[in-house]
């Protein structure tokens, strides 16, 4: 195996480079050393202290990489990418390195692609903030056309006049979005590929649960020919062809027209129907109720428990994939009440059992916990089988309460920095932790605060509320959290901060979301595209959810890119802002209390892959819009609406 080793000597010259000037291999102009060839080994005479950090002179060719880092033993995760050549990452010095001078070791990652680096340095945090702008290209405006739209402010400007501008930024990038991948679809399926590089296939856990649902919701709130065309028909494609055993999807290659494995994999094809399912089906589902999506989620779903092989002592499950069990919690936990059928919530208790009440709890049975995508889901799971317990099945809630309590004290014990925020990874024995944040935190803390709202534990409350309360003053431009700064990273933590919002309104927050969906939207190209990968649609998804919120959850029909509509409450009132450039008619769209209406849920819990409720009608009461008077089934279906040009409507519903 292959490896450098560096002597460098700078006590004094913090900010100096080690350059991989003897690299043979170069990219964007610059050399650098693979660590797919061998690790990368670097004594640094210089004594730790607080405040020093590695730089990284990463490298990515538009897509992602995964390295470990060790320093003076120990060992963090780093990761990066989403653009093209090379850009400073920055990685703090782990709490208690000590030692005369810094032993580095950069090797690859267990998962995801080697990284390639062509430069580090130990350097200072007063000098990171400058070296960060090193190759980072300054931000340039990708839709010209629209900011006098967005930006242009009325001779007496109010919130929801402002909201308005800020909605229409959301949908308009959304619309893009769309247009920018079915650009990508293949020719003869019509379906997109995973990715638009090397990646000339459809599957289930990426393109069909990431990337495709946000198609979906986008063109219902902006296209309906296109939702009922050609969104339609992807999903009709998609059955005919990745079904391979039973109903659960396998991989579709657009190069050979025929599935992508050779043999049956179950394993992968549970993990592909559950992602499916999860991320992107339960989305559709929760905003439109019954529809062909919901059908082909519980069909998957279905198959993926018909197809269960594995014996525990509480039944047989699928798999032992701690994420895709975390899928299923979710995913049958809903479905329970969404059908009405007792199998989903059986289903679902065989892995609460399994989790709480077996020898596999997260804290107490398992050495490391992490807590970034791909591991939160049972965190979150759990809790909405707790809910579904306590309407339900409330001898099993009682069984699981100290269980789940112990869970998530430990994760409050152990996982949070001095802000509220979560570590990505924590052991569960010592309690030592990664350095590294996760951008998934609100996503954890959805669980702690639903049990908060069934078992009134206050410090499950007071974290969430702490955790939002630091955002502004301290994580303002690290929308992601983590060190990927991907927009997906900031998606997750977006989404994270909007959900609980809805529940705990804190001023700071809500103005870091405005500040960080910026950075978010910067990430956008001119032809749609965001970053070229699957996770370009949970762009698409946070950027719905921040409309909604900047709208109290109203939409107009038909969308055009130049009608504003935007919302604030003002006690039991909602104020409306209603404005267009050019003339346009059409109706005006009040939400419902979904999780009622849609999923028949007892309680709209904070939980993943849900558009948060706002201003919501119900059917028999009435409203006063205005000098009007409607019913609440009324608002929901549409009201009529004409717009002059460039003339603001107010209007004001009680």
């Amino acid at each position: 195996m292959k490896s450098a080793l560096l002597l460098l000597a700078f006590a004094s010259a913090m900010a100096s480079e080690i350059k991989f000037d003897d690299a043979t291999q170069t990219y964007a102009g610059e050399r650098y050393k693979f660590l797919g060839d061998g690790p990368i080994k670097l004594t640094i005479p210089v004594v730790p202290q607080p405040g020093h950090v590695v730089a990284l002179r990463w490298g990515a060719k538009n897509d992602h990489r995964s390295a470990t880092l060790t320093i003076n033993g120990k060992t963090v995760a780093v990761n990066g990418g989403g653009y093209d050549g090379f850009r400073w990452l920055a990685i703090p010095i782990p709490d208690g390195v000590t030692g005369q001078r810094y032993e580095i070791m950069l090797d690859k990652a267990s998962t995801g692609k080697p990284a390639f680096l062509a430069a580090v340095q130990v350097t200072t945090k007063n000098n990171v903030s400058a070296m960060l702008e090193v190759g980072i290209p300054k931000p340039v405006e990708t839709f010209p056309e629209m900011r006098k739209i967005w930006d242009r402010e009325p001779v007496r400007p109010s919130l929801a006049e402002r909201n308005a501008r800020q909605a229409a930024e959301a949908f308009y990038r959304c619309r893009k979005f769309v247009d920018g991948w079915l650009a990508h679809a293949d020719p003869k399926t019509g379906l997109i590929p995973r990715n638009l590089r090397g990646s000339n296939y459809w599957n289930g856990r990426d393109a069909a649960a990431d990337n495709y649902p946000f198609m979906v919701l986008t063109a219902a709130m902006t296209d309906r020919a296109l939702f009922e065309g050609r969104m339609l028909q992807m999903l009709r494609t998609e059955i005919k062809l990745t079904c391979r055993v039973d109903r659960l999807p396998e991989d579709w290659s657009f190069t050979t027209q025929s599935w992508r494995r050779e043999k049956v994999n179950l394993d992968a094809l549970i993990f592909e129907g559950a992602e499916y399912v999860k991320d992107g089906l339960l989305y559709i589902a929760e905003w439109l109720g019954p529809s062909p999506w919901s059908e082909r989620m519980i069909g998957i779903i279905d198959d993926i428990w018909k197809n269960a092989t594995i014996e525990t002592p509480f039944g047989k499950i699928p798999t032992l994939n701690f994420e895709v069990n975390g899928d299923l919690l979710q995913a049958c936990s809903r479905l329970y009440w969404f059908t009405g059928d007792r199998k989903y919530l059986d289903w679902a208790i065989r892995l609460g059992d399994y989790y709480l009440l077996g020898n596999q709890h997260p804290t107490r049975d398992m050495a490391e916990l992490k807590l970034g995508d791909h591991s939160c889901e049972v965190i979150n799971g759990l809790s909405e089988l707790y809910v579904a317990c306590h309407y339900a099945a409330p001898d099993k809630k009682r069984a699981y309460e100290k269980p789940l309590h112990e869970l998530y004290d430990r994760i409050l014990d152990i996982a949070r920095n001095e802000h509220g925020l979560i570590y990505l990874k924590v052991n569960t024995r010592t309690g030592e932790h990664s350095n590294a944040l996760t951008d998934n935190w609100g996503y954890n803390y959805d669980g702690l605060y639903t049990a908060f709202l069934l078992d009134g534990t206050t410090a499950y409350r007071d974290a969430v509320r702490k955790a939002l309360s630091n955002l502004k003053e301290h994580y303002t431009g690290q929308g992601g959290m983590c060190q990927s700064n991907t927009a997906d990273g900031y998606a997750d933590s977006i989404e994270g901060a909007i959900t609980l919002l809805n529940r705990e309104p804190i001023a700071s927050a809500f103005d870091w979301v405005d500040a960080e969906i910026k950075t978010m939207w910067a990430k956008q190209q001119p032809d749609g595209v965001i970053e070229g990968w699957h996770g370009d649609g949970n762009f698409a998804r946070t950027s719905l959810m921040y409309a909604l919120w900047k709208t109290q959850g109203c939409r107009i029909e038909p969308w055009r890119a130049d009608v504003r509509i935007g919302a604030v409450r003002d006690g039991d009132k909602l104020l409306i802002s209603l404005t267009a450039d050019q003339p346009w008619s059409g109706k005006l769209i009040f939400d419902r209390p979904r999780h009622k209406t849609n999923m028949h849920l007892p309680l709209d819990y904070p939980r993943i892959n849900q558009f948060p409720e706002w201003f919501t009608v119900v059917p028999d009461k009435r409203y006063t819009v205005g000098k009007r008077t409607f019913t609440g089934e009324a608002l929901a279906s549409g009201i009529p609406i004409t717009l002059e040009a460039n003339k603001e409507i107010h209007l004001e519903v009680k």
